[in-house]
């Protein structure tokens, strides 16, 4: 077997590893996921599948960042050609909201699943998931920044407070849409948006 085959088929086994842990975290958690339960589903042997990662705290910080990846991919990446500010904000949120909607995994968006796991254990993976979360905020108060720019919004709106509002909304609907299986929550989620959208810009 040559070396690039060799490299080619560690990176494919790695992948369908990753993927089928997204697959359990979805569903148990990061903290649920285990070698056993992979290595079955996958007809591996325990050292096949650890020996991807070495511990089971690096196959949960590969397996965050490809759901980070999963996020980018479905939500941010959807409005790139979307006016900046208040548009953007308002189809980058309804993109969200429609990602924990649409089933795409069994428990909507796990990254905000795991943030929420992880928000008080200290360590590397709770590290990960809070520079994930930063860099969305970071994302968020530069489009309402925009749109302040643009006369979207006035000039006194206060950035993190709007910011902070617009996530709660999310949040609230991923309770909603997951725990309480409400069939209105993404209308009620858009709802929300278009109101804190509108009131900022009045």
């Amino acid at each position: 077997m040559s070396p690039r085959k060799s490299a080619v088929e560690t990176t494919a086994t790695r992948t369908k590893i990753i993927n089928c842990a997204l697959a359990l975290a979805s569903t148990d958690g990061l903290e649920g996921l285990t070698i056993g339960r992979l290595a079955t589903g996958l007809g591996m042997s325990k050292a096949g599948v650890i020996g991807h990662f070495g511990t089971k705290e690096a196959l949960q910080l590969a397996t965050l960042d490809a759901a980070v990846e999963a996020f980018r991919l479905r939500v941010p990446a959807r409005v790139v050609g979307a006016k900046p500010g208040a548009e953007r904000l308002a189809r980058v949120f309804q993109e969200w909201v429609d990602y924990m909607r649409d089933g795409e995994t069994p428990e909507g968006c796990l990254l905000t699943s795991v943030a929420t796991e992880f928000d008080g254990r200290p360590g590397p993976v709770r590290d990960a998931v809070l520079a994930a979360l930063s860099t969305w905020s970071a994302y968020v108060t530069g489009e309402i920044r925009a749109a302040v720019e643009a006369g979207d919004l006035p000039g006194e709106t206060d950035v993190d407070q709007l910011a902070f509002e617009l996530n709660g909304v999310a949040l609230a609907a991923n309770q909603a849409i997951q725990l309480h299986r409400d069939p209105t929550a993404h209308v009620r989620a858009r709802r929300a948006i278009d109101r804190l959208l509108a009131s900022a810009g009045t």
